[in-house]
């Protein structure tokens, strides 16, 4: 598989189109990292595995979810997401966009 350039970047807010939420992107892989069988069971709509796939932190919610470049849009709503975890992963919501926390061992 050819991995090609990602649309959007870690702290950028992002809209899911088919299900409307929205959410900050905290992770992105060049291609479809999980296995066939999660695949199988959530990627209904069967997109492409060869482009980005992003790790989200839903607005609203305490949960996460990876999803395809071509189920994603950037968010005209740059308002704070409220996820439990945004603290933890972003220092501050700056130009519309989170800027990640420095973490040092």
């Amino acid at each position: 598989m050819t991995a090609r350039r990602a649309r959007f970047h870690v702290g950028q807010i992002v809209a899911h189109r088919r299900a409307g939420y929205r959410g900050v992107v905290y992770d992105v892989d060049p291609i479809f990292s999980l296995d066939d069988e999660w695949y199988d069971e959530m990627a209904r709509s069967r997109p492409p595995k060869d482009k980005p796939w992003y790790s989200v932190l839903v607005d609203g919610g305490e949960h996460t979810t990876y999803v395809a470049e071509r189920n994603l849009e950037r968010s005209d709503d740059e308002t704070d997401i409220h996820h439990p975890l945004v603290e933890d992963l972003f220092a501050e919501l700056r130009d519309g966009a989170y800027v990640s926390r420095d973490r040092h061992n």
